[in-house]
Order: structure tokens, then sequence, then C-alpha cells
């Protein structure tokens, strides 16, 4: 909406003159604080100013919290009802569910700004997991408090997995309503067009995460009137204007064009208008956990965490080993069934040993169960002008040497399973980037030696996220994401999302 009073012009404190023109450092966005004031209250109409997102992140709260106290009260009662009777069982359940949810709240598992955030909601809930058990065993062995060792032991970790499932689901349900254009954040873009342009496509490609573009505004308009496929709204001098004008629910600024007392006094009025500001740090693939703030002489020094904790690297080797062995013991009739068909339906070995690169270069024998002819990499050769060469990989769909048998394991992953052998030997992790071939290696970038960094991995983010349909750099580009952000938590996470993109088959040849 436009507004064209004499009272509203002067109230306007230039900004019709200012537009087209980059923001000047004498001028205070402040300056207008009664136009924006005015201008927010005629735009309280929910058609114009959007609440909907508010709405949909109180009510997904909402739900995760019932959600949650429902599954830690039906889980506890379900395992101390046996040992204490049902009645007490009950009894004891709604305590343990009302200390799970205290957790979580101060996990920040609720928080509005995380609704929809796997990896944040998933690392919540083992935080508040975490600090339950450990709660309740100092309750029983230091305070001689009866706590029973069904609830610790089998009820807590329980009521952890069925709320991940359950966040799980109620997350999918709001990505839905997302990708519908539901509960989503009117956004402004602010920046130069080449920065603007990247932020906008990175956001406009994974809209359930809430944020939908309605524009950006540019150091000065000129000829061009979009920017990435969305319309160039006003000079960066107009951001409070049009953020107000459209109802904008966040500011995203990116690039060079403000900061300094420009991006604080922009805060200021962006706050009378009621929108948030959010600015795009020039660091790219870089999680969360790796940043902290320290405040310093009136600075807010950004720390990148460049070196993994040593506490967090033991804890990874362990939790690798004891799933690898626990993983060996239940699939061990599967793995052996498969060797056996494998053995009887083609030539040679069950087993087919591969030398790989592991970390920091070191080389180990890989084993896989064989999907392929006896005489695979003589006849490779061959076929290196007729497959695909995505960098330094190659391809074949519809390869010729992949056995009848092979094309079932390897839809499945099962001739990956072996490798837990490589894992319980210390040569893999659980999670990595995929361990590559030595000619391979010899044909990596400077960059791209980053990848070797770290173990490699029975799954990845490469495996839950297309497997062999992603390209050479979209791969390359998820390792190094890994490589530089992994966790505990993340592994976890990814663990978890692994047997979905397994059962489902997509990208396996």
């Amino acid at each position: 909406m436009t507004l064209t009073t004499d009272r509203e012009a002067e109230l306007d404190d230039g900004v019709a003159e200012r537009r087209g023109r980059a923001l000047e450092p004498r001028r205070s966005w402040a300056s207008s604080e009664p136009f924006v004031r005015r201008a927010t209250r005629e735009n309280s109409d929910p058609a114009v100013r959007s609440i909907a997102w508010a709405a949909v992140s109180r009510r997904y709260g909402l739900v995760a919290v019932l959600l949650d106290m429902l599954v830690a009260l039906l889980v506890g009662a379900s395992v101390m009802a046996p040992a204490h009777g049902l009645l007490t069982a009950t009894r004891l359940a709604c305590g343990g569910a009302a200390l799970f949810i205290a957790l979580v709240v101060v996990s920040g598992g609720y928080r509005r700004s995380a609704a929809g955030d796997g990896p944040g909601e998933f690392q919540a809930l083992l935080r508040a997991t975490a600090a339950m058990v450990l709660i309740l065993m100092t309750m029983g062995y230091v305070l001689r408090v009866p706590v029973p060792r069904s609830y610790v032991l089998i009820g807590v970790p329980a009521t952890l997995v069925i709320c991940w499932v359950a966040r799980h689901m109620e997350r999918r349900h709001l990505h839905k309503l997302r990708m519908q254009g539901e509960g989503t954040m009117r956004t402004v873009v602010v920046g130069d067009e080449v920065s603007a342009a990247g932020v906008v496509r990175n956001i406009a490609a994974v809209p359930h995460h809430g944020y939908r573009i309605d524009g950006v505004c540019v150091p000065s308009v000129g000829t061009a009137t979009t920017v990435a496929g969305v319309p160039v709204l006003g000079a960066v001098a107009d951001v409070v204007q049009v953020a107000v004008d459209r109802g904008a629910d966040v500011v995203l600024v990116t690039g060079t064009c403000l900061s300094g007392d420009a991006l604080r006094r922009l805060s200021w009025a962006l706050s009378r208008a009621g929108a948030q500001l959010v600015v795009v740090p020039d660091i790219v693939e870089v999680g969360a956990p790796r940043l902290t703030v320290r405040p310093t002489a009136g600075l807010s020094l950004l720390e990148v965490q460049v070196a993994s904790p040593r506490p967090r690297l033991v804890i990874k080797q362990v939790l690798d080993v004891t799933l690898a062995g626990l993983a060996l013991l239940v699939l061990a009739p599967m793995l052996g069934l498969a060797a056996l068909l494998v053995a009887v339906t083609s030539p040679g070995g069950a087993i087919y040993r591969q030398v790989r690169v592991g970390q920091d270069g070191t080389q180990f024998v890989m084993y896989k169960l064989r999907t392929m002819y006896r005489d695979a990499d003589e006849r490779r050769a061959a076929l290196l002008a007729s497959g695909t060469h995505d960098g330094v990989l190659f391809k074949m769909a519809d390869d010729p040497r992949v056995t009848p048998v092979g094309r079932v394991l390897r839809r499945f992953s099962i001739d990956e399973l072996p490798q837990l052998v490589n894992i319980i030997k210390g040569d893999m992790a659980l999670v990595g980037p995929r361990p590559p071939l030595l000619e391979e290696v010899e044909a990596y970038h400077d960059s791209v030696h980053r990848r070797l960094h770290v173990r490699p991995g029975l799954t990845g983010l490469w495996q839950v996220s297309g497997r062999s349909d992603l390209d050479w750099e979209e791969s390359v580009r998820l390792d190094l994401r890994y490589v530089d952000n992994w966790s505990v938590s993340m592994d976890l996470l990814i663990l978890w999302k692994t047997g979905r993109a397994v059962l489902g088959g997509a990208g396996a040849y």
C-alpha cells in the first residue's frame, strides 16, 4: 500500500528522495519512527501482515509438547507396571513425563524458531534424555531414591526413540504445509545483486524451511526489475518502508552493502515495524554448533571452531565400534544367506576385496559382497568410453558387469554390510564420506583432499541425499559439509535417515 497525504509525506523522512541511491550513513531509519508506527497499524490486517507463520509455529510447539508428554507417560507406565502395579506406575510415569518435558524446554526443544528444524529438535531431545538419565542415576545412587532401573534402562531410551518418530511425522506435516505456502515467513532480501541472487536461489530451493521471498532491495535501483526471479522492491534506503508495506516478517541482509552503525540503526527501525533482522554471514557450509559469538570490546566476534574436540572423537569411535558389532551380530544370518546366493549364482568368491583410501590418505582393504562378475575389473577399461563420467567418478546405471543377484543386493545396500568389519578394525566409520579409489584421489583438486580428513563411512550425507543420482560436485559439497560440521548427533540423524534411503532404493546402482 502507498501513503500519499502531506502529513504522511513529512513523516516519511525523505524515503522517496532517497529511492535509487545507496544508504547514506548520516541518515537514520530511526527518524521515521511516527511513520513506521502508523503504517504498521494500518497493515495489521491478517491479509497484509503475515501472522500465519507464528500461528503455525505455536501450534507445532503445542502439539510437540502434547506428543512428548503422552509418549513419556505411556512408555513409563508400560515399563514400570509389571513390577509396581498400574496405579503406582502411572504416578511415577507422570513425574517422569513432567521432568522430561521440563528438560526438553531447557534444551530449547520447543522454541518457535526451532519449529521444523530436524537436527535442532533431534539434539534437544537427545540432550534432554541424557540429562534425565543423569538425574535419575543421581537420585538412585547418591540420594538413595528408589528409582526403577527398568525405567532408566528401557523406559527413557524408548521414550527418546518414539519421540523422535513422533516429531519426525509432525515435522513432515509442517514441511508439507510450507511447501503449499502455508505457515511461511514473508522475507525481503537486502544486498547487492550477486549476493542477493545467491541467497534467493538457496532459500527458494528449500521452501520447507519456511522462508518465502517476496522481493529484494538493492543498493541502487537501476534497469534490473528482478533478481533471481523475484522483484526488486526498492533501494537499500527503502528497506523499512518496503518491510512495512509488504508486512514482512524477516529482513535478510547479505553482502557488504550494510554494516556497522547502519546495520544497527536498521535493527532499531525494523523492531518498530515488527520484522526480524537476519544477517547472512559470509561463511559458507559452516554449521551452527561450530559458531560462537564472543562479545569483546563492544564487538561481536564470530569464532569458528576449526578442530573437533577429542572427547567427541572418542565418543564417535566407541559408538561406531559398538553399533557395528551389534549390527554384525543381528544381521549375520542375512549376510550369510546373501553370501551363499552370490557364491552359487556366479563363479568367484562371495567377498570382494578392494583397496580404498582412508583417513589422511592411508590405504586399507575394503570388504563388500561381490555384485559383479569375476572379470569385472578387466571389462571396466572397455566400458569407460560408453559409461558416464562425472568428475572423477565412473557411473553406469545399467552396468552389464552386475549380476542379477548383485542388482538386488545393491538396491538395498546389502553388499555394503561386510564393511561393518572395516568399522570394527578402525578403517572406516559408520558415517563419513564415501571411501574413494586410488585413481580418484590422484585426480582430486586441492580442496577435495579435505574429504580425507575423517574416516570414510558406511553411510553419509551422500547416502541420504540421492546416492549415485548425485553429480560429482554435489557429492563433494556434501562430503565437505560433513567433514567440517560433523557431530555425534548428526551421525545419529544420518543413520536414522539411511534406513529410509535404503528402503527407497533411489540412486542405487
